[in-house]
């Protein structure tokens, strides 16, 4: 018996210095026990690989230049020589009925589009770019939103009457007339402000502007957040203590409000993502020779009664990639926040 009290003093006293995990640890450790949201980890990732292997597809299996015309192009379907794009009496624009999904890897899996593209290779091509664009303009809709929102709410007076009336400006708009207008203007000539330039054809561009056209929608919410921990105990001892306003939104407000930011990133990545699809099916996103699903899917458009699986195909990897990261979002926000799904947060 006392050997088991003896024994049992020092574990004890092991486990009372062990330091307790962080809240970021924690949740994660939530995230894990989630399991939609793990599956739909696991889903988005097997999506981003496939994209990321696009050039090891394109030219180590299928063997062909998804950005390159086919109309002289042939293929093998059940051992025979076939051309990819045949010649057919229906009005089909260039006369031509491309090859149908022949479910050969090696050989046009999807078929071809009206041009005689491989439609599998251009749709791995057009995810990375999809994914990229959306992405990127996540996280810089997400840094400018952050930055105007702890400076309107941290402040206040003018400079947060000035941020909130460039807010309602831009809320003003409808979004996706406002990313229209933006896109059609700039296209034209590409974005010349200051030092920034961005040429016409670029894949900045589109980041650009759908990150600016966001910047409300996260701002708003992370303002009043600040404005919120503007009157806590914690701030007020700071600023007491003799600490300077960018020490105290660095080391105190930033910390408080980097949560919310990061359940936005997913969210924001999947708006911004069909918001490209959007844009570049009414050709006024990506451009050629660059590829996106929402290029796809207008590719696709002339052929939609004949070879529905270019439109099916690109709008299922639009549909499937942001449903995952949705889910992916709330898990996050259910990790960070077990309460919120209580309170009904979003």
């Amino acid at each position: 018996m006392t050997t088991a009290v003896k024994d049992s003093a020092p574990q004890a006293a092991r486990q009372a210095v062990r330091p307790s995990a962080g809240p970021w640890r924690r949740a994660l450790g939530r995230l894990r026990r989630n399991r939609p949201a793990m599956i739909a980890g696991v889903g988005l990732l097997l999506i981003v690989l496939a994209c990321v292997l696009a050039p090891v597809y394109a030219n180590l299996v299928a063997h062909t230049d998804p950005f390159t015309s086919g109309a002289s192009a042939t293929t093998i379907v059940n051992g025979q020589q076939v051309p990819v794009l045949a010649q057919s009496t229906e009005g089909l624009g260039l006369g031509v009925t491309p090859i149908g999904p022949t479910w050969d890897p090696g050989h046009y899996l999807l078929g071809a589009d009206n041009q005689g593209r491989d439609v599998m290779a251009r749709l791995l091509y057009g995810g990375r770019n999809s994914l990229l664009i959306g992405l990127s303009s996540a996280v810089l809709c997400c840094t400018l939103a952050t930055v105007l929102g702890v400076l309107a709410g941290y402040f206040g007076g003018w400079i947060d009457a000035v941020l909130s009336r460039f807010f309602d400006v831009i809320w003003a708009f409808p979004v996706y007339l406002l990313a229209i207008c933006l896109s059609v203007v700039l296209l034209t000539s590409g974005l010349h402000l200051g030092p920034i330039h961005i040429d016409a054809g670029s894949l900045a561009l589109p980041v650009v502007i759908i990150a600016l056209i966001y910047v409300p929608y996260v701002a708003r919410p992370l303002r009043g957040q600040v404005m919120a921990l503007r009157n806590k105990e914690f701030l007020h001892a700071a600023v007491g203590l003799g600490a300077s306003d960018l020490r105290v939104m660095r080391r105190e407000v930033l910390p408080n409000v980097l949560p919310t930011v990061v359940v936005f990133l997913p969210l924001m990545t999947a708006l911004n993502m069909l918001t490209e699809s959007a844009l570049s099916f009414l050709s006024v996103g990506v451009q050629s020779p660059d590829a996106s699903w929402g290029t796809i899917i207008n590719d696709g458009l002339a052929l939609l009664y004949t070879r529905p699986v270019i439109t099916i195909a690109a709008g299922l990897c639009v549909g499937l990639t942001a449903v995952a990261l949705n889910v992916l979002g709330d898990g996050v926000r259910d990790a960070l926040d077990p309460n919120a799904r209580l309170r009904g947060g979003a």
